[in-house]
């Protein structure tokens, strides 16, 4: 049984606080500098220790960007074990180690690999945040995103209503959160060939975007093509035409615009 936890504790917050200074630390040191580190944090200060698994985490999220897949699952897998085992099974922190580990399975389509470890992580969040927390959201919207991926749109369809519902709440309906779970819910509708329920989403998906970006982001360009591709496939070409120049125009501009680094 998930014991209820209505807020995070202190602990909690403190190791996310530390480990987004883990992240920033990182980016300015080597996968073999940070390994030593794990190797000498673990020989210091025990193999379970919070600092030690804020390591691991890191490193396997660098491991995973670089498409080593291996040696990451291995790491979350580790991660993992010692959060199971210093905070308890149900713990809110586990719930996030879940998710990493099954995004890996995610990423290699190994999906019957993910789907229990996504399941967990959204009761575990639905026990100790309640069911209309963005947390919650976040989970019902990785289960749907897997069952879409496998063509299971009756079940991932109410995952994916869910996931809107609680992130228009939490952050009203003009968030760009909302905007790309209505990109998803019309995705969705898309592929089912249900064109006429996927549309207003797609066109309100593009409206937020817009107001919230401006009219040259990349992500308004992906809106502009999604549409465009729906009334594409509807025969509807005068409409979709450009939609889908301006996308591709916003395109070419953004990638030939030039890096300014900050100073």
């Amino acid at each position: 049984m998930i014991r209820t936890r209505k807020v995070i504790s202190f602990v909690a917050v403190l190791l996310l606080a530390t480990a987004t200074l883990s992240g920033a630390q990182a980016q300015t040191r080597t996968l073999e500098e940070r390994k030593a580190d794990i190797v000498q944090k673990k020989a210091v200060l025990g193999p379970d220790h919070p600092s030690v698994a804020l390591g691991i985490i890191s490193l396997a999220t660098s491991y995973s960007a670089q498409g080593r897949f291996d040696e990451a699952e291995a790491l979350y897998k580790e991660n993992l074990a010692i959060w199971q085992k210093t905070l308890g099974a149900d713990h809110l922190v586990v719930a996030t180690s879940l998710n990493y580990l099954a995004w890996i399975y995610y990423q290699q389509g190994r999906l019957a690999e993910a789907e229990p470890l996504f399941k967990r992580s959204l009761a575990i969040r639905e026990g100790g945040l309640g069911p209309d927390h963005p947390g919650v959201a976040s989970s019902l919207h990785f289960l749907a995103a897997l069952y879409d991926s496998q063509g299971r749109y009756s079940e991932a369809l109410p995952l994916y209503k869910g996931s809107l519902a609680i992130q228009e709440k939490a952050f009203g309906t003009d968030s760009l959160i909302v905007a790309t779970n209505l990109n998803n819910l019309g995705w969705l509708y898309y592929n089912q060939g249900r064109y006429a329920a996927a549309e207003p989403l797609y066109q309100r998906s593009l409206d937020i975007r817009e107001k919230s970006l401006g009219p040259r982001h990349p992500g308004v360009a992906a809106s502009l093509k999604n549409l465009a591709l729906l009334y594409y496939i509807q025969g509807r070409i005068d409409e979709a035409e450009p939609l889908y120049r301006r996308g591709m125009e916003i395109d070419e501009q953004n990638a030939a615009r030039p890096i300014v680094l900050a100073r």
